[in-house]
């Protein structure tokens, strides 16, 4: 059998996740630190996870509605307003996905046209410019620079736009960057889209994790609101990865679009982390608080000692990561990573899988333990030593 001549064409062109070799490399190491994975190191808070195993006693364990319990649909839509001032009528904005992933996928394959374009700021989340590909439009990265903090200017997209632009992602707060957008710099760019029918793709699944500041969507901006597909979820917020907990609000005939495709390849997300939800939107803002909280410690903690032992980084205002410049080292993003693992046993991940302008930077997760970010900081300390005295005997 020729496979090549079998499978489908686009998803073969497609490159694999840049992060997944360091992943690999790693579960061969059984003493290593991981800086790497984007995932909160708590446990779901108990009450959550009491939740889901009380709907399974009571043997919830069938089908839902496609668009989701309309009883999580309502919480849904009440944590928005009660959080970030957004009004979403739950009947018909709001769709709850399996994780925000699945979110983003039904966008772009909602709103996109074969050959039309997507307008892409990297560095950020490896998915889009995929899943832009894998529903036939175009990707257009925009590189964002540390010198604007990582935002997204109004010049940058303005020079962008094509005739054939159909969407821009803000993906905001970032990952890998911690870079955000304040009013101010979506108002700019509301001005740039005035007059167009670009649509917005926001994704503000890290939107409860912003530092000296509250963040603002898109949706907040009148003259943004009908042009928005909010794109959120529970993995990061309220620590559910494994849950697969997502939701997609945007005006009524977008979600309805979009809950056909749901409909036909998911039929619904899973119950039980649909009760589970339910009760984190209902009860979960002191989770968040707390765990805002410790991620911001942390976060100080590693630029400033990041800053100390001689890698420059910006100061992140949203997520949980950091993204310092390597450059200084004469490695690239991908030699620094592999060297950096192997030699010191520390997992971070090169700034060249997040798309273009990543590369000279490395980005390392803070949603890790005290203790392992103070172990990581010190052997990135002994590594960089040992790295300047092998360049300065050669």
């Amino acid at each position: 059998m020729n496979y090549d001549q079998i499978l489908n064409t686009k998803i073969q062109g497609i490159k694999p996740s840049g992060i997944r070799k360091f992943f690999d490399i790693l579960e061969e190491m059984t003493d290593a630190i991981t800086l790497g994975i984007g995932e909160p190191d708590f446990v779901t808070p108990w009450h959550i996870r009491d939740a889901g195993i009380y709907s399974l006693e009571r043997g919830h364990t069938k089908y839902t509605s496609n668009a989701g319990m309309l009883e999580l649909r309502r919480e849904i839509a009440n944590y928005l307003k009660r959080r970030f001032d957004l009004d979403y009528n739950y009947t018909n904005q709001v769709l709850v996905t399996v994780g925000g992933s699945e979110a983003i996928d039904l966008s772009l394959r909602c709103l996109v046209n074969p050959g039309e374009e997507v307008i892409i700021p990297t560095p950020s989340f490896v998915c889009y410019g995929p899943l832009t590909e894998m529903a036939g439009g175009v990707p257009v990265y925009v590189e964002l620079k540390a010198e604007n903090q990582f935002r997204l200017t109004p010049e940058e997209l303005k020079a962008a736009i094509t005739p054939k632009t159909k969407a821009v992602v803000l993906p905001f707060p970032c990952n890998p960057t911690g870079g955000i957008m304040e009013r101010k710099d979506l108002e700019a760019i509301a001005q740039v889209l005035k007059d167009t029918d670009i649509m917005v793709l926001s994704d503000e699944i890290y939107a409860e994790l912003t530092y000296g500041q509250h963040h603002v969507s898109p949706a907040n901006l009148p003259e943004l609101y009908d042009r928005t597909v909010l794109v959120n979820g529970f993995s990061k917020s309220h620590a559910m990865t494994g849950w697969r907990m997502g939701y997609v609000c945007a005006p009524q005939p977008i979600v309805a679009a979009m809950t056909k495709l749901h409909q036909f390849g998911i039929m619904s997300a899973p119950t039980t982390s649909q009760y589970a939800a339910i009760e984190a939107m209902r009860n979960g803002d002191g989770d968040i608080e707390h765990m805002r909280e410790e991620y911001d410690s942390r976060r100080r903690y590693l630029v400033e000692n990041l800053n100390r032992i001689g890698l420059p980084c910006f100061e992140p205002k949203g997520a949980f990561y950091v993204f310092p410049c390597i450059q200084s080292t004469g490695l690239s993003s991908d030699e620094f990573c592999e060297r950096f693992l192997r030699e010191e046993k520390v997992a971070v991940i090169p700034g060249s899988a997040f798309g273009p302008g990543g590369e000279g930077y490395v980005r390392a997760c803070y949603a890790a333990s005290m203790k392992d970010i103070a172990e990581a900081v010190s052997r990135l300390d002994n590594f960089l030593q040992n790295l300047k005295g092998k360049q300065d005997a050669e």
